[in-house]
């Protein structure tokens, strides 16, 4: 049995183990701590500290759990689309190394422990020696043991994506590996050659922050500072320390420290090969050219003003202030109580916060108002004396007098997208008339009308729906999106259009005479008037009229039955049927037919059997054949076997029946002869 998987019999042993497991904490062996690497160096690890972290998912279908035993994660950057080659190297060759790599882009790095979606390959094959990702690789993923491979196929990587790798070490010894890459197509070697983007003296120049234009090796920075130089050379540089070193491998942003202040005036700052033999690095080796430089000025100490406002959107909850220096934390005064707005209408701060760093300071603090700001206007930030007895304090210790400028801001009213509308109801048709009033400076319109026809005016044109020939009619859905170039709104109506009206009726085709005939009213609409004409007549206003009885007459008789219906809207529909009164329904059978096509008695059947159910009547000859039977009484017969024509004569015929009215159950025979 393999080992490295956790079957169903193993599951406690492996509890115990993960839970003895040490918890990693070496840099490198955690997703936020992983290594930056290129595709141009390979990078070696002697010694592999024994920890563990977590359970890794893995879509293997065999009821494994899989972790990062003794890892090390790995981070970089596609910079050219293409596949990925690579290859793990044991330095002891029995060894089993496995990997898994993760698309981390726009995701915590941590999430490589819970969320499946990231996974884009991974090999946790058992053999030993030699893993990674070759052109003749197997699969993209190789789950525990043997019989799986050790090398996948290239796997394709994204411009701009941002990848983790995985390298967990499942033997249990601390021997290293070196990993390297090649073979594959995509880039995640940064072309950028690194240098200085900017430099700002903090207060009185005794210390300046230098941000470089990507991450660079925190083990490239002297930390005597001695990779820089200052010119004019008032003061030396003695320290440096990068903003991530103390728990990564990389920094974008660095603080050297002077021996001293420096005077009012300008300054060059420039790079050096320091006490290390080089100037900074970056993660590929390449370094910062010596004699790149930054200029900056240092100007006598002056408060900290407020200087700009992240623009607001529509209706704004908070507001965000930036500032050229950053604030001290711990100045400003959690209620919000150091700043005040005004403007057209009022408001109120509840509270203030800053986005602070490990050293208690920020660029920026976050206003928090008690409402929504939904009056357009001009409005302004101004400081105060907080509840805390000052107003905001910064990086060199200096209070912010609160006469000072103000910072100005301006909203445009929030709008409503809530419109008239009128329908013109109509007996075949219905209009639908829109608009949109004159408010809070609205100057863009988009109108939807039932999903389909749209529109951008103020007042768009009447829609008719025909409310005879539709009849999905019931109910149109309108949409309508406002704005004024800074807020916009979204209303929704739905127009039931239920005027439409339908006369429908039921009535039997034919009647026995003396049967009445019933009637079901299947007409539609919102009907408030009915009128019926039985075509003998006589009528009713009733919905429902009671059951009718035409006249007797002797003869048969064709009778119009009309249903006129009516709304308040003074719209009317007609629906007309036709009932056939017969003269007899007494059920008999011919005693003679002459089929010879004259239209007169041709065939031989069971005649008015409309009240006949369950009917069979059948025909013989005088051998005792049957030349003829049928269920349906309308089905006649024409003298004739298979298209052969019957030799006139004397033919048996048998019929039963149940009588619809009665019934009973009924057996007739006779003879009926066939003259030709």
């Amino acid at each position: 049995m393999d080992v490295k998987r956790l079957l169903i019999v193993g599951l406690t042993l492996f509890s115990i183990r993960t839970a003895r497991a040490q918890s990693c904490t070496t840099l490198g062996q955690t997703p936020v701590t992983a290594f930056p690497v290129c595709g141009t160096s390979v990078f070696k690890q002697d010694n592999v500290p024994t920890c563990t972290n977590g359970n890794i998912p893995l879509d293997c279908h065999d009821g494994a759990q899989y972790s990062d035993k003794n890892p090390f994660w790995y981070k970089f950057t596609c910079f050219a689309g293409g596949t990925l080659g690579f290859l793990i190297t044991p330095n002891t060759s029995s060894d089993d190394y496995d990997w898994q790599l993760f698309d981390v882009t726009g995701h915590d790095p941590s999430e490589v422990y819970t969320n499946t979606a990231l996974f884009v390959s991974g090999n946790w094959s058992s053999n030993p020696a030699g893993t990674g990702t070759t052109a003749n690789g197997n699969g993209n993923i190789n789950c525990a043991g043997p019989t799986y491979s050790n090398k996948n196929i290239m796997p394709t990587l994204i411009v701009g994506h941002q990848y983790l790798l995985l390298v967990s070490h499942f033997t249990n010894s601390q021997s290293g590996y070196s990993l390297s890459f090649g073979g594959g197509t995509a880039s995640i070697t940064d072309s950028v050659p690194p240098g200085l983007k900017s430099i700002r003296p903090i207060c009185d120049g005794s210390r300046i922050e230098v941000v470089l234009n990507k991450k660079m090796k925190c083990s490239s920075l002297a930390a005597d500072g001695s990779d820089f130089a200052l010119s004019p050379s008032i003061a030396q540089v003695v320290s440096a320390s990068g903003n991530n070193c103390a728990g990564g491998f990389d920094m974008d942003t660095l603080t050297l420290t002077l021996n001293g202040p420096l005077p009012a005036g300008n300054y060059t700052l420039s790079a050096t090969n320091g006490s290390d033999g080089n100037t900074l690095l970056d993660n590929c080796g390449n370094q910062v050219p010596v004699g790149s430089s930054l200029t900056f000025q240092l100007a006598a100490l002056q408060p900290t003003y407020l200087d700009s406002i992240t623009p607001p959107a529509c209706a704004p909850s908070s507001l965000e202030l930036v500032f050229q220096k950053k604030i001290l934390c711990s100045s400003i005064a959690a209620n919000g109580s150091d700043f005040k707005v005004t403007g057209p209408s009022t408001v109120q701060v509840t509270g203030a916060a800053g986005q602070c760093d490990a050293n208690g300071e920020t660029y920026t603090i976050l206003l928090q108002l008690a409402g929504p700001i939904v009056t357009g206007g001009n409005y302004q930030v101004l400081l105060a004396p907080g509840t805390d007895g000052n107003t905001i304090i910064d990086e060199c210790g200096i209070s912010t007098p609160p006469t000072g400028p103000t910072l100005p801001f301006t909203l445009k009213d929030t709008v409503s997208a809530v419109f008239n509308d009128k329908i013109l109801y109509g007996c075949k048709n219905d209009t639908i008339v829109v608009g949109y009033p004159d408010k809070n400076g609205v100057n863009q319109w988009q109108w939807v009308f039932d999903g389909t026809d749209t529109s951008r005016v103020q007042a768009p044109p009447m829609h008719i729906y025909s409310i005879i020939s539709d009849t999905t009619i019931s109910a149109k859905t309108i949409q309508l999106i406002v704005s004024n170039g800074f807020c916009s709104d979204t209303a929704s109506v739905v127009i039931s259009l239920d005027n439409a009206i339908r006369a429908r009726f039921e009535a039997p085709n034919i009647l026995c005479p003396k049967d009445a005939a019933i009637f079901k009213n299947n007409s539609t609409g919102l009907i408030n008037t009915y009128t019926w004409d039985f075509g003998d007549g006589t009528g009713s206003t009733d919905s429902l009229p009671p059951d009718h009885l035409f006249p007797v007459t002797g003869v048969e008789k064709k009778y119009p039955v009309m249903l006129i219906v009516g709304n308040s809207s003074g719209c009317y529909d007609t629906a007309v049927q036709q009932i056939d009164v017969l003269r007899s329904c007494y059920i008999a059978v011919p005693s003679a037919f002459t089929p010879n096509g004259d239209g007169l008695n041709d065939y031989l059947y069971p005649l008015n059997a409309y009240k006949a159910d369950n009917m069979e009547f059948k025909v013989f000859n005088r051998f005792g054949q049957i030349v003829f039977q049928t269920s349906d009484w309308t089905s006649k017969w024409d003298g004739t076997v298979n298209g052969h024509p019957q030799p006139a004569g004397t033919f048996v015929w048998f019929l039963s029946y149940t009588d619809r009215d009665s019934g009973k159950k009924i057996f007739l025979k006779g003879t009926s002869i066939l003259i030709r």
